[in-house]
């Protein structure tokens, strides 16, 4: 490669990113001056790198003395680990979305709440507008109450007091009663007739783990008028969330 090609380098990101990778090597912690001599830095840069990562939450100074790295490491790791699996699913999600020209949407149950996980959409098929969190929204949507449906009456109850009924549009159901009784029968296909927006609907399918337990749930939206259609290709998303289930089996 010639000179005027050589790409620019930082090196101060270069050493701290070297001063990194030796704090990560001792994971019950090493003191700067050990970190110096591994990392082949001056004693007051490597201070001062520890000082400038400490401050952005990428190192910490224990009592004894010693370093280890920081909470935003774990944090972009967590970030990295959830980017793959959404790289799993998405070609999935966009294969459904595809064959039935609809909007595609994953959602799991974490932490004892319902998260939408990633969205298939396009100029042809755009998504719901989402004006309301689906996380405040499970009862108005598909997607919500196909994971619902899979809990019990006491995780329902549960969530129902962590998010009360609200009322979204004219046929939001708002009766706790009512709803419940929606949900039968459990792991079926679960159907949003413009409970969550005007002029959308959606449908949902589960998606379990091996033992049957809930994981989530893949839906689609559409025109009310294409809903019929939509139904009879309950297969189809059941192979989804079949697909689905099994990326999330075998990612770590």
């Amino acid at each position: 490669m010639d000179e005027a090609r050589k790409p620019t380098l930082i090196a101060s990101v270069q050493r701290a990113l070297r001063l990194m990778e030796v704090v990560a090597s001792h994971p019950n912690g090493a003191p700067a001056k050990q970190l110096a001599r591994e990392a082949r830095l001056p004693l007051a840069t490597t201070y001062h790198l520890l000082r400038t990562l400490a401050h952005e939450g990428y190192a910490t100074r224990l009592s004894d003395g010693v370093w280890v790295l920081g909470e935003r490491v774990e944090s972009l790791h967590g970030q990295s680990r959830t980017q793959q699996l959404l790289a799993r699913i998405r070609p999935t999600l966009m294969a459904l979305r595809d064959e039935l020209g609809v909007a595609a949407y994953f959602s799991m149950h974490m932490d004892d709440e319902i998260r939408l996980i990633d969205i298939a959409d396009g100029p042809r098929t755009p998504r719901v507008d989402v004006w309301v969190g689906f996380e405040d929204a499970a009862h108005a949507t598909a997607i919500g109450k196909c994971v619902l449906s899979q809990l019990d009456d006491d995780a329902r109850r549960d969530y129902l007091s962590r998010h009360p009924l609200v009322d979204l549009t004219p046929h939001t159901i708002t009766d706790p009663g009512r709803l419940f009784r929606s949900l039968e029968p459990p792991g079926g296909m679960q159907v949003d007739r413009e409970e969550y927006a005007l002029g959308t609907v959606c449908a949902a399918v589960p998606v379990t783990d091996v033992t049957g337990s809930v994981l989530g749930a893949v839906a689609i939206s559409c025109r009310p008028a294409k809903l019929s259609k939509v139904e009879i290709s309950a297969d189809r998303m059941r192979a989804t969330a079949e697909e689905i289930q099994r990326t999330l089996t075998l990612t770590p």
